[in-house]
């Protein structure tokens, strides 16, 4: 069923209350896995999601990644003070790009020590859009040593969501324990169950619940 590989999403600065409520009676309507949100709507969307088996995503770092560690580790904990379950966290792009993969990892390190007072999922999006190859290459190498749970392709607010081919360069680069979760521009079925038989674990979409809609209504079934 794709709605388990599905993270509803809205990350829309307009986006209003009712907006999230919709979006999370969806996720619970469609059993998809999370929502993913802005962190000051966590406290309402908990509300919305209780009783059910959504989990409550956010983002940190978000869009640019260029907070410093300390402000992303201090959003970190007070998403998970009010219930966050997984956190996507963006890395310093610019660091990346620096070639400053200690300061990359640190701040991937640091989110990873909250472990040891909360159960969470780390995410760690690396902006596919703005690397070239080889920093794919590097940065998911980087990601898999961290020991992040996830790598995430995109914010959705760059000059381009995931292809295909980030997916391939990822796969080949990662480790066989992180997983990936596809995210930006996914809006057609055929495109998301791609990704899937491409090697993803959870889509991130905007229109997540047209997708399950279609997928129903075809009767389709996951390949692999």
């Amino acid at each position: 069923m794709i709605a388990a590989c599905l993270d509803s999403t809205n990350l829309k600065a307009e986006a209003i209350q009712e907006d999230i409520r919709i979006l999370c009676e969806e996720a619970v309507c469609y059993g998809m896995t999370a929502v993913c949100i802005h962190p000051w709507r966590l406290a309402r969307a908990r509300d919305y999601l209780a009783g059910s088996r959504v989990k409550l995503c956010t983002v940190i770092g978000f869009p640019l990644g260029a907070e410093g560690g300390a402000t992303k580790l201090f959003s970190a904990r007070q998403a998970l003070v009010q219930g966050a379950s997984e956190l996507d966290m963006v890395i310093n792009i610019g660091a990346l790009k620096d070639r400053d993969y200690n300061l990359v990892k640190q701040e991937i390190k640091s989110l990873l020590s909250l472990k040891q007072e909360y159960d969470f999922l780390l995410k760690v999006i690396v902006e596919t859009a703005l690397l070239k190859k080889t920093e794919l290459e590097a940065v998911t190498r980087l990601v898999s040593e961290s020991g992040a749970d996830f790598i995430k392709t995109s914010t959705g607010f760059s000059a381009r969501g995931v292809s295909l081919e980030d997916i391939r360069i990822i796969g080949a680069h990662k480790s066989k324990e992180l997983k990936i979760k596809a995210s930006g521009g996914v809006r057609e079925l055929e495109f998301a169950l791609q990704l899937i038989e491409a090697g993803v674990d959870r889509i991130g979409s905007s229109h997540a619940a047209a997708l399950v809609k279609e997928y129903r209504q075809g009767g389709g079934l996951l390949k692999g």
